[in-house]
């Protein structure tokens, strides 16, 4: 709810105002200095290279596929396979690591006598924060060629059950949040809500969510990071595996403290609510406290244990550096949405409470703030990544979704502030005991149908939407006198029941009607219940932030396959010269490609194509000189690879610049012609 801190003094306004702009200088102020000197971090792995390179064309088959990853990832028997253009397997079988304490690598042996074609990879792994990351590429053996392989639409982790593992991973937070923050608003805020019905069904309902939500992620772990088909959500030997790894341990040990948890909440609901004595009852809270906080500390930590908190740059910090991010969001959220079930279904809310929350809240936010500019330093890293990559902009849209609640709890400190001379309950409680106003008794005793004492006539209520409201509202309200029957009515018990009846719903409907007339409590539960509307599309961006590759890694991935495909001030030149040596068949067209186009050793590919396709030639030969620094012919033979199909490796360009391709082309003994063309290096 209220995120400003409580005001001291006569003026209740102008302190929250005050200390939220302080707030948010300071915010503004760690965020330029975090980004500003942001390094790099690990989380969700990506592909950063790979030999052969995406797209290349090598002259001879190599003896295996070798993949460079951002990270450390778990990998299978099938994590890595190469195909052959009619689609069959090039790879001998399982992966091996060949990362030997440098960069993460792992290699797939081919098969020998691969024949010439285009050849896709395809790789599919789990990275160290338990996410599923995969993709594919392609390179060619003596030439590109037509392949029957159509490389895969959806990443891993989609489909149906990726939208089932999402589902589920929202409903986990939103359990966790309901659960941890309504209990700490019971034993921070309102000790005697602990007995309301509405409160203990919050929290009872977070508990069985986070349950569920738990086993649906644990049956779904295989699937989502697998096969992607729902019917093995039920293979056991998967389920097993799951079980072996980090994700599906911190699963198990959650639904274990879960375990724990349901006997929790049975004392808070239970015996503390019944607690009478307060001596006892304020060693119950400190034990309560206690063991609570234990029991959220410890399922807050298994969502650390396994995500992005878990792996990259200072794990040992940003761990519990994430579990505090987590409980002050229940904290917050989860008291927030005891507060307003308090308002709408609980005549007994005190102002007193309303305080105290707005207190915690105050905490929870500079919390927030805190751990939330640490965690944006490891998943950012930079300006350009939080504007340019879809983790960034997520983060902006969360941010900007937090300053609205802000905006709105401000409003609602204020309604709090002028709660300061009565209880949000007083006028209720003056109700329940029986003490309205007249014009309020005149008001509910016509509307009910209250005609002297021979009887009560509840049928307007009956039946009606208000009947069910009176109804909870009594219950909630443990209306006096409910039990108290006429003498006249003492022998006819069914006579006796109805009367009873007409009492409570008199009486609840009083206390309604009260409570609704309160202007503090009207707008205060007003700005609560926008407060909550904004809090779920909050908890819905960031469980998709979690889901989602920082923009620090999508970055390094960018580098990276920029630095494999195309080295620094290089590229790749395409050429495509038609020539005419002057015999019969002297006419065709020589295409030429130059990679990586830069100064050093550049690899070089020449196909000749005649009429009716590739044109097998007695003689190629190619000479680069640079005329502007007088360096030059230098002569280049390539090797006949096929027919048509000529290639030089290691081919030395000493400098960059504007370099004169000369190609000479030899059709027959004395048909030969050479071909000049200005080329860039570098």
């Amino acid at each position: 709810m209220t995120a400003t801190a409580p005001h001291f003094g006569p003026s209740p306004i102008r302190r929250p105002l005050t200390a939220a702009a302080l707030l948010a200088v300071l915010i503004s102020v760690l965020f330029g200095m975090v980004l500003a000197g942001a390094s790099p971090a690990s989380a969700h792995a990506a592909l950063t290279g790979s030999d052969p390179q995406d797209g290349a064309v090598v002259a001879t088959a190599p003896e295996e596929v070798a993949l460079t990853f951002s990270e450390q990832i778990a990998v299978s028997d099938d994590s890595i396979r190469v195909l052959d253009p009619s689609g069959e397997r090039a790879d001998t079988g399982a992966p091996r690591e060949l990362t030997d304490g440098g960069p993460v690598r792992y290699g797939v042996a081919l098969h020998s006598g691969l024949p010439d074609g285009t050849y896709t990879v395809a790789w599919q792994a789990v990275s160290a924060d338990s996410h599923p990351v995969s993709g594919a590429f392609t390179f060619s053996i003596g030439a590109p060629s037509d392949t029957t392989v159509a490389l895969p639409s959806n990443e891993a982790g989609g489909g149906l059950v990726g939208t089932l593992y999402g589902i589920a991973r929202y409903a986990a937070y939103a359990g966790f949040i309901l659960l941890a923050g309504g209990s700490a608003f019971v034993l921070a805020c309102w000790r005697r809500g602990a007995g309301e019905r509405p409160l203990q069904r919050l929290v009872v309902r977070g508990w069985i969510t986070l349950t569920a939500a738990t086993l649906v992620m644990l049956l779904l772990r295989n699937p989502y990071t697998g096969s992607g088909k729902l019917a093995d959500a039920f293979d056991l030997d998967g389920l097993q595996a799951v079980l072996d790894t980090k994700p599906g341990a911190a699963l198990v040990s959650r639904l274990l403290l879960l375990g724990a948890s349901a006997l929790f909440v049975a004392v808070l609901f239970g015996a503390y609510a019944k607690r009478e004595d307060e001596k006892e009852k304020q060693d119950l809270t400190f034990g309560l406290t206690v063991g609570g906080a234990v029991l959220a500390i410890g399922i807050a930590g298994t969502w650390a244990l396994a995500e992005h908190a878990s792996t990259g740059l200072q794990p040992g910090v940003a761990m519990p550096v994430d579990v505090a991010h987590l409980l002050a969001v229940a904290a917050w959220l989860g008291g927030l949405a005891a507060l307003l079930v308090a308002l709408y279904r609980t005549p007994h809310i005190t102002a007193d409470a309303v305080r105290r929350f707005s207190r915690v809240a105050f905490g929870s936010v500079v919390v927030l703030a805190a751990t939330g500019l640490y965690q944006s330093w490891r998943q950012v890293g930079s300006w350009s990544a939080l504007t340019g990559t879809w983790y960034g902009q997520l983060l902006l849209v969360k941010v900007g979704l937090v300053a609205a609640i802000l905006a709105v709890a401000w409003f609602s400190r204020r309604w709090t502030g002028r709660l300061v001379d009565g209880a949000v309950d007083g006028s209720v409680e003056t109700a329940a005991d029986g003490s309205v106003d007249t014009a309020a008794d005149a008001s509910v005793d016509a509307s009910v149908g209250t005609h002297g004492t021979g009887g009560t006539d509840v049928a307007a209520l009956a039946g009606t939407a208000e009947a069910t409201e009176v109804t909870e509202a009594a219950k909630a309200a443990d209306v006096p006198g409910v039990a108290e029957v006429p003498d006249a009515a003492a022998s006819d018990p069914e006579r006796a029941a109805q009367l009873a009846r007409q009492r409570a719903a008199l009486t609840a409907t009083r206390n309604k009607r009260v409570r609704d007339a309160d202007t503090e409590r009207s707008g205060l539960r007003r700005s609560v219940l926008m407060e909550a509307g904004v809090a779920v599309v909050l908890l819905a961006v960031t469980t998709v932030l979690t889901n989602t590759e920082p923009g620090r890694t999508e970055e390094e991935a960018a580098r990276g396959n920029t630095a494999a495909t195309a080295p620094v001030a290089g590229g790749q030149v395409n050429l495509s010269l038609p020539f005419d040596t002057g015999g019969q068949t002297g006419k065709g067209t020589v295409r030429l490609d130059i990679s990586p186009a830069r100064s050093g050793a550049n690899d070089v590919h020449l196909w000749i194509d005649g009429p009716d396709g590739p044109m097998d030639v007695p003689e190629v030969k190619l000479a680069f000189t640079l005329e502007s620094k007088d360096i030059g012919p230098l002569p280049v033979v390539p090797d006949r690879l096929a027919p048509g199909h000529w290639t030089a490796s290691d081919v030395q360009i000493p400098m960059a610049g504007d370099w004169k391709l000369a190609v000479t082309v030899r059709t027959s003994d004395i048909d030969q012609t050479t071909i000049d063309e200005n080329v860039k290096i570098g």
